[in-house]
C-alpha cells in the first residue's frame, strides 16, 4: 500500500468483520457495517476505487452445537441466518459490492492454497497439545465447548479467549479447571496431536507492521503488548466435525479463525468474476504479484479492515501473519470500534434486551436515521450509549431542526421566489466556507474518522442556518434577496454530496429537490462547488420529527419485554451454565439470573483465614488507555500503597473516588492487565460494581474479620 493520502492510484477494499451466522441482528451488531458502509461511500466521493466486501461467517463450535440442539445440519443452519443477513443490511442501505460466505468453494480453495504456502515455508509443526475431554460423555471439547479460569488474569473464561477478563486469546489446554457447556461435567485434559502456525516467529515482522498500521489507536497499542509478552504459536486445527477439514487429516479441522478472514480475499474475487477485472481487479488489490511490484509495497491494495475491538488481535497478529507469509498484501489500517450499550447496560439477547435490527424499521423510523447516530454519536473507538431518549434528540435537533430545516427553509424560499436557483455569482464567503467543509470531509476519511466527515457536512448545514437567519431574505426585495438565496441552494448542494455517506437516501433525495441529474452517489467533491440547476420544483421536508409520546411508548415496550422474560426465568437458572460470548457490539450475554444463586460449596473457617482483607484508600484513580472498563487506581492499606486494576472505569467517576474508603482483598495473586500490574482486588457488588466501604472510621491496613 502507499500510505499516500486517499485518493491513491491503487484500489481499495474495506471489510467488515464477519457476522456469526447463528442469531437475529441488533443495532448493535450494525455499528461497524454501518461505519464500513460510510466509510466505503465517503472514499468513492474522493476518487478511490474502492470494493466494499463481507461475507458471513459460517464455521466454528457454537454453531455446530446450536445445529446440534435444533437437530440440523450445520451448514443448513448458518445458510439460513446467512440468507437473512443477505436481506437485512440492505434495508439499512449498507451496499456490499459482494456479500458472500465462508462455507462457499471459493474461500476453501483460497484457504488450502494460503494453509499449503504455510505449510511450504516450514511455518507450520505438529504439537502434542492438552485437549479438553468430556470423560464421562467420552469426548473431545473445543475452544467454546469449554470453560473454566484464564490462566493469565483469574478471570472466568471461555476456552479460545479471556472475555471477562484480559482479552487474551487462548491456546486449546490453557484455560484452568476446565468444564464441559454441553454437559457440565468437569473436564479433564488429554495429549492430542494438533497442527500449530509458528506465529512467534514473525514477532519482528509483526512489530515493524504496527508501526506501518493506520487506523484507529486500539488497534495499534493493544496487539504491541501480546508481542512484548512473547507470541506463542497458534493452534490453528481442532477436534471438530464441522469446518474445512485439514490439508490430508480427516479428524482435524481448521480452527474458524484460519478461514474467516480469508473470505475476505474471496469475496473481493467473486465481486471480480461477477463484474470483470476491468471494473475491479480483486489480485491488484490483495496480491500485486507483477514483475518488480512486491506484496504489501507501494504499488499495492489499499486493505482497511473495519472491525469490533473484541477481534483486534486476530486481525493485527494472526491475520497480517499469515499473509505475510502466503505473499498477500498485508492491511494498511484497522479501524476498531469501541462497545455498544442500551440505555446504559450491555445488551442481552437471552432477555431480549436488544432493539432488533427488524423492529427498528419495523417502528417505521427510517434507517438514515440510525445510520446518523451509530455514525455520530461518538468517535468510532468509543464506547457508545443507545437510548430512544437520546435518539429522538439527535435526530430532533441535529437532523430535524438543522440539516432538514436548512433544506426545506432554503429550497422553499428559493423555489417561490425565483422557480430555482437565482441568477447571482456564489460570495466570497460561502465558497470558502464550502471549501472549508470539503477540505475538513477530506482529512477526516484520511483520519478513518467517519464521525468527522459528517460532522464537515452539519456543520456546514449549521452555518447555512445561521447565513440565512443573518441575512433575513423574507425581508429582502428580490434583487437583494437573490445573491443570499444562492449562497443557500448552494450551501444546500454542498451539504447532499458531503452528508450522502452518513445517510445516502435522504442524500439522493436532497440532490432531486435541487433538479441535479444523475445520482448523488456519483458525485466527487468538487461537485460540491459545482453550479445548481436553474430550475427546480417545491421541496418537501426530509426527516420527520419523533415526538415525546412515541419515545415513552418506545421505552415502555423495551422495559414489558425484559419484565416479560424476567418473568418467565421465575427464578430458574436456565440460561445460568450457556458460555458467555462477546460480539462486535459488546454484548455480554451470559444469561445469568438479576441475583446469583448461592453457592452450594462451602469453605471453613480455616480457609476464610488465608484471606488478608483490608480497609484501603483509594489515592489516586485514572483510565487504562485502550480499555473500556479498567482504570488503575493507588490503594493506602496502611502499610503501604498498593497499584490495583479494577473493572470500574465505565461505573465510577474517576475524578471523584480519591479518598474513598474501600475493600482490597490484598493477597490476591498478582496480574497483569493491558500492561498495567494488578497487586490485590477491590471489592464490589453488583453489575454496578458498587464499591464495599466501611460503616465507621476504621483506618486504612485494619483488617477485615
Amino acid at each position: 500500500m502507499s500510505h499516500d493520502d486517499f485518493p491513491t492510484e491503487n484500489p481499495a477494499v474495506v471489510t467488515c468483520g464477519l457476522p456469526y451466522a447463528n442469531g437475529d441482528l441488533h443495532i448493535g451488531h450494525l455499528r461497524t457495517y454501518v461505519g464500513g458502509d460510510v466509510l466505503s461511500r465517503a472514499l468513492r466521493t474522493l476518487g478511490q476505487q474502492t470494493a466494499f466486501v463481507c461475507g458471513s461467517d459460517m464455521h466454528g463450535t457454537p454453531i455446530a452445537v446450536q445445529a446440534i440442539e435444533e437437530g440440523v445440519d450445520p451448514a443448513e443452519f448458518a445458510l439460513e441466518w446467512h440468507e437473512q443477513y443477505e436481506e437485512t443490511f440492505p434495508k439499512f442501505d449498507v451496499d456490499f459490492d459482494n456479500y458472500g460466505h465462508t462455507h462457499d468453494e471459493t474461500n476453501r480453495e483460497l484457504t488450502y492454497e494460503i494453509v499449503e504456502a504455510l505449510e511450504d515455508e516450514g511455518y507450520v509443526k505438529e504439537q502434542e497439545i492438552k485437549v479438553a475431554w468430556d470423560p464421562e460423555d467420552d469426548q473431545p471439547l473445543p475452544d467454546r465447548y469449554v470453560e473454566g479460569t484464564c490462566p493469565h488474569c483469574g478471570a472466568h473464561a471461555r476456552g479460545d479467549e479471556c472475555d471477562e477478563g484480559c482479552g487474551r486469546h487462548l491456546e486449546p489446554g490453557e484455560i484452568e479447571d476446565p468444564v464441559s457447556t454441553i454437559s457440565g461435567n468437569p473436564a479433564e485434559y488429554r495429549e492430542r496431536t494438533h497442527k500449530f502456525f509458528r506465529v512467534s516467529e514473525l514477532a519482528d515482522y509483526l512489530s515493524d507492521f504496527l508501526d506501518r498500521l493506520e487506523g484507529t489507536s486500539n488497534a495499534r497499542n493493544q496487539p504491541r503488548q501480546w508481542i512484548e509478552d512473547g507470541l506463542q504459536d497458534w493452534c490453528i486445527t481442532r477436534d471438530l466435525d464441522w469446518g474445512f477439514d485439514y490439508p490430508g487429516e480427516e479428524d482435524l479441522v481448521l480452527y474458524v479463525w484460519v478461514d474467516a478472514p480469508i473470505e475476505y480475499i474471496a469475496s473481493t474475487k467473486q465481486y471480480t468474476e461477477r463484474v470483470g477485472s476491468e471494473e475491479y481487479d480483486w489480485e491488484a488489490a490483495w496480491k500485486a504479484d507483477e514483475v518488480g511490484v512486491e506484496a504489501g509495497g507501494p504499488d499495492s491494495g489499499e486493505i482497511v479492515h473495519i472491525i469490533g475491538q473484541d477481534i483486534i488481535q486476530h486481525h493485527t497478529i494472526f491475520w497480517p501473519a499469515m499473509l505475510h507469509v502466503a505473499d498477500y498484501n498485508e492491511p494498511r489500517a484497522v479501524v476498531a470500534s469501541g462497545f455498544m450499550n442500551l440505555d446504559g447496560d450491555a445488551f442481552s439477547t437471552s432477555r431480549n434486551r436488544a432493539i432488533w435490527a427488524r423492529e427498528f424499521l419495523d417502528e417505521g423510523f427510517h434507517p438514515d436515521t440510525l445510520r446518523y447516530y451509530l455514525t455520530t454519536v461518538g468517535g468510532f473507538q468509543d464506547e457508545i450509549d443507545f437510548s430512544w431518549d437520546r435518539f429522538q434528540e439527535r435526530v430532533n435537533g441535529e437532523l430535524v431542526g438543522n440539516v432538514g430545516n436548512f433544506a426545506y427553509r432554503s429550497l422553499l424560499f428559493a423555489e417561490r421566489n425565483f422557480g430555482g436557483t437565482p441568477d447571482a455569482d456564489v460570495s466570497g464567503e460561502v465558497r470558502e466556507r464550502i471549501e472549508e467543509a470539503v477540505d475538513e470531509f477530506e482529512a477526516a476519511i484520511n483520519d478513518y474518522s467517519v464521525r468527522k466527515a459528517t460532522q464537515a457536512a452539519v456543520n456546514l448545514a449549521g452555518f447555512g442556518n445561521e447565513y440565512i437567519q443573518r441575512h433575513e431574505p423574507w425581508n429582502l426585495d428580490d434583487d437583494e434577496a437573490a445573491p443570499v438565496i444562492r449562497d443557500c441552494v448552494q450551501v444546500a448542494k454542498a451539504v447532499a454530496v458531503l452528508v450522502y455517506p452518513a445517510t445516502p437516501d435522504t442524500a439522493e433525495r436532497l440532490w432531486e429537490q435541487l433538479g441535479e441529474d444523475g445520482s448523488v452517489a456519483d458525485t466527487a467533491l468538487d461537485d460540491a462547488l459545482e453550479a445548481p440547476p436553474s430550475e427546480f420544483g417545491e421541496p418537501t421536508e426530509l426527516f420527520e420529527k419523533i415526538e415525546d409520546e412515541r419515545v415513552e411508548e418506545l421505552n415502555r415496550k423495551l422495559e414489558d419485554r425484559v419484565q416479560a422474560v424476567a418473568e418467565a426465568d421465575d427464578g430458574s437458572d436456565a440460561d445460568g451454565d450457556d458460555a458467555t460470548e462477546t460480539d462486535e457490539a459488546g454484548e455480554a450475554d451470559d444469561g445469568s439470573m438479576d441475583v446469583e444463586a448461592l453457592a452450594e460449596n462451602r469453605i471453613g473457617f480455616d480457609d476464610f483465614e488465608e484471606l488478608d482483607i483490608r480497609v484501603g484508600r483509594i489515592e489516586s484513580a485514572e483510565p487504562i488507555e485502550d480499555s473500556d472498563k479498567l482504570a488503575r487506581l493507588e490503594v493506602d492499606i496502611g502499610v503501604e500503597a498498593r497499584q490495583v486494576v479494577a473493572g470500574i472505569k465505565q461505573l465510577h467517576d474517576l475524578d471523584e473516588l480519591p479518598g474513598t474508603k474501600v475493600v482490597l482483598l490484598a493477597n490476591m495473586e498478582k496480574a497483569e492487565l493491558f500492561g498495567v500490574e494488578s497487586n490485590g482486588m477491590v471489592l464490589a457488588a453488583g453489575e454496578e460494581a458498587d464499591l464495599l466501604t466501611t460503616h465507621g472510621d476504621a483506618e486504612p491496613g485494619t483488617k477485615i474479620r
